[in-house]
Parts: structure tokens; C-alpha cells; sequence
């Protein structure tokens, strides 16, 4: 995993949902169990038990950490100074494609991506409308920056911010290759920068 799961609760939590991680991309969601993931965490059954009822509990909650860290990461990116291109495929790098690679770099990859439509789709989809939101305000601005009139132009903030969320989402299933991903992605964003052009 490339960084440990930040939580705004105890060190206690954040340890449990790194453990956690890194059992279910070794050995995947269905063969872990809470036992594998108390040793992983270094702590009792029953200690882990306090703080979460299940499994599926703990997937929620690395579910929740890591979308959040994605969301974050992009309306970072995005609010940097720079080329418009840049910010925004620094924001795509690493909300998107940089989680991505850390999941399916994993031999069960598949299967935790998998499991997100059963135990959290509710939290992809606050997930993703955040990111629409992220890049909608960017879009917005970098068309008034360049006194563009989307509307005149027959586009919206939001029409492309979907236009960008869609293409990547389709990318994603059909490319697995991280370098793929970034080109595709570039020129997603290439499209969308010349949308915005004066």
C-alpha cells in the first residue's frame, strides 16, 4: 500500500484499516477473515470486534478513508497554481489512477473492485459526485479565466466534468495498465482544455 490509511479517530482504527488493506489485497476479500485481519493489526479478536461489528464494516471504512484521501487529493491538485492541463492531470494522477494501480497491482485486485458494488456503492457514488463537483469548479474557472461562454459553445461545467468522470470510468474497465490509463487520460483532458480555449 503506498501510504497508511489516515482516520481522524484513534491510531488504534488507523492500524486496524492498514492491516486490513493489506490482507485483503493479499489473500482478497473473501478469504479473509477477522481473525487474519486482528493479527495484521496486532490485536485481539475481541479488541477488534469493539470497533467494528464485521468484515464488510472494515471494507466500508477503507472504502471511506481511501475515497476520501482520492477526493482530497484532487481538489488539492486543482487548486495549485499552473497550466490548467497539468493541475487537472495531476488531480486525475493521483485520485484516480495512482489508487487504482495500488488495487490492481494486487493479485485479487479484481475481486476488492468487485465487492465496491455489493458492500459500497453508496460510497463510490458520494465519492464520485464529490469529484464531479471538484472538477466542475475547475472547469467553471478555467472558462472564465479564458472568458469562454460555455453555453454559446452548447457545453456546461457539468457536461464536461461527466464527459471526463465517464471517459475515465469506461478507460478504467477496459484498460488495466497504469501508463495506458495516463494516456487516455491525457487526452481526455486535452479534449476538455480545448472546450475551454479563448
Amino acid at each position: 500500500m503506498n501510504a497508511p490509511i489516515q482516520t481522524n479517530s484513534d491510531p488504534k482504527r488507523a492500524r486496524i484499516l492498514d492491516g486490513a488493506m493489506k490482507v485483503f489485497l493479499t489473500y482478497g476479500y473473501q478469504r479473509v477473515t477477522m481473525e487474519d485481519i486482528a493479527r495484521a493489526a496486532e490485536i485481539s479478536r475481541p479488541a477488534l470486534y469493539l470497533l467494528f461489528k464485521n468484515k464488510a464494516d472494515i471494507y466500508r471504512a477503507i472504502g471511506t478513508a481511501l475515497l476520501d484521501r482520492s477526493a482530497s487529493s484532487a481538489d488539492e491538485e486543482l487548486a495549485k497554481d499552473g497550466p490548467f492541463v497539468e493541475r487537472m492531470m495531476a488531480a486525475v494522477e493521483r485520485s484516480l489512477i495512482s489508487m487504482m494501480k495500488m488495487i490492481m497491482d494486487s493479485p485479487h485486485g479484481a475481486e476488492i473492485i468487485d465487492h465496491k458494488n455489493t458492500l459500497a456503492s453508496d460510497l463510490h457514488a458520494t465519492w464520485r459526485g464529490r469529484l464531479r463537483e471538484t472538477f466542475r469548479k475547475a472547469v467553471l474557472a478555467e472558462a472564465k479565466r479564458n472568458t469562454v461562454d460555455l453555453k454559446a459553445r452548447g457545453l456546461t461545467a457539468e457536461s464536461l466534468a461527466d464527459l471526463l468522470l465517464d471517459g475515465l470510468e469506461g478507460m478504467k474497465s477496459r484498460v488495466s495498465d497504469a501508463a495506458e490509463q495516463r494516456k487516455g487520460a491525457a487526452r481526455l483532458v486535452r479534449v476538455i482544455a480545448l472546450a475551454l480555449q479563448g
